[in-house]
This record gives structure tokens, C-alpha cells and sequence, in this order.
């Protein structure tokens, strides 16, 4: 009866170590054949980064041009996605000196001041956690319609999201004292907002 048991419990754990292996192994595969992630190699570095970087508005620039209003600046250099209650979304560029970054959190960020003052004039997302999904929406590239649904398009957003800062500078590179040069996109919901930048790509300039 003991044999028995045992037998019937180390085929069950077997079972189990088996099954969750195959679920890895699928899951890997499912990764690889997901049309979503497919979606994300073939248009992140070939389309979305060019785009961005065609389309960018400076970040002085966009400072300038909100002294004139939200929707003003945004009808000149930006996208807005859900309407009139949406926020206006911009492809954005700019180079200044960090002057504060911090690294102990997940939602990362380093603080960037683009005229000299000393003040943060727009901050950073470094990750892993990201807010926002302005890198989805600051270009056409991604069609609502062509989504099965809203919870498909959310997770576009990420996946755009995790890509770009995969591509940054690792935590172990400081930022703080250094002039970079980046290249992303924000959403802005009023003119007085500090841009959050989710970036495509922050350089350090020598």
C-alpha cells in the first residue's frame, strides 16, 4: 500500500515537473510566435525610432510653444489619442545636464535640466516600471482598430515600453552630472505638466 502511495505520488510530482516544464518551453515558443512581439521586432528599431526621430520636437522648443497653451502646442508638434479628454502626445528630443537620478526604485527616472538654472526641466523613466504609453501613441504607426481590444492595446504599450528601456543605459552606468542627449516621447495633459519622457534612447555626450 505504501509502494503504492509512493509510486502514485512520485508520478504525480513528475507529472507536475513535466507539465511545468512544457509550460515553459511553450511559453518560450509562444513568446517567439506571439503576434504581439512580432509586432514589436519588426517595427520598434525599422519604424518607431526613425519615426520618432523624424517627427521629434525639442524639448526648449516645446517648452516655448506651451506658453501658448496645451492644445495650441499640440495641434503644432503633437498627437492626441481618445479625443477631446485625451492628452496630447509628443515625439521629443533634447540634450541637458542630469542633475538628480534615482536608481533605487523600479520605477526609475533621472532628472534632466535643459537650460542651465540647475532645475529639472523634464524627468527620465529609466525602469523597469514605466508609466504611460506615449511611445504607442506619439505616432500612427499603431491602429486601434486593427486590435482585437483595449486589453491587447494595453499591452502593446508595455511591450513598446520594456523595449526602449531595455536599450538604456544600465543602472550600474550614473547619469547624475553628465550632459545626455535622448530621444522619446511624453504625454502632456496641461501646459504646466514636467514632461515625463519615456525614452527611446539616452546618450551620454563626451
Amino acid at each position: 500500500m505504501k509502494k503504492s502511495v509512493l509510486l502514485t505520488a512520485s508520478m504525480l510530482a513528475l507529472l507536475c515537473l513535466s507539465g511545468c516544464k512544457l509550460v515553459k518551453i511553450e511559453s518560450a515558443d509562444g513568446v517567439a510566435e506571439d503576434p504581439l512581439v512580432k509586432l514589436v521586432d519588426e517595427s520598434f528599431a525599422p519604424k518607431l525610432v526613425p519615426a520618432l526621430s523624424e517627427k521629434a520636437v525639442d524639448l526648449a522648443v516645446l517648452r516655448e510653444a506651451l506658453k501658448a497653451g496645451i492644445d495650441t502646442a499640440g495641434q503644432s508638434h503633437g498627437v492626441r489619442v481618445g479625443g477631446a479628454g485625451g492628452g496630447w502626445n509628443f515625439a521629443l528630443k533634447g540634450q541637458g545636464v542630469v542633475v538628480a537620478e534615482n536608481r533605487a526604485t523600479k520605477a526609475a527616472i533621472a532628472e534632466i535640466d535643459i537650460d542651465g538654472d540647475g532645475a529639472a526641466d523634464a524627468t527620465l523613466q529609466l525602469g523597469p516600471v514605466v508609466k504611460g504609453t506615449a511611445l504607442r501613441d506619439a505616432t500612427p504607426l499603431y491602429d486601434f482598430s486593427t486590435f482585437r481590444d483595449q486589453i491587447e492595446y494595453a499591452k502593446l504599450g508595455r511591450a513598446l515600453n520594456d523595449r526602449a528601456i531595455a536599450a538604456l543605459p544600465p543602472a550600474d552606468v550614473a547619469l547624475k552630472g553628465k550632459v545626455v542627449r535622448f530621444l522619446g516621447a511624453v504625454v502632456l495633459r496641461s501646459a504646466k505638466e514636467k514632461p515625463l519622457v519615456t525614452p527611446v534612447s539616452i546618450e551620454v555626450v563626451p
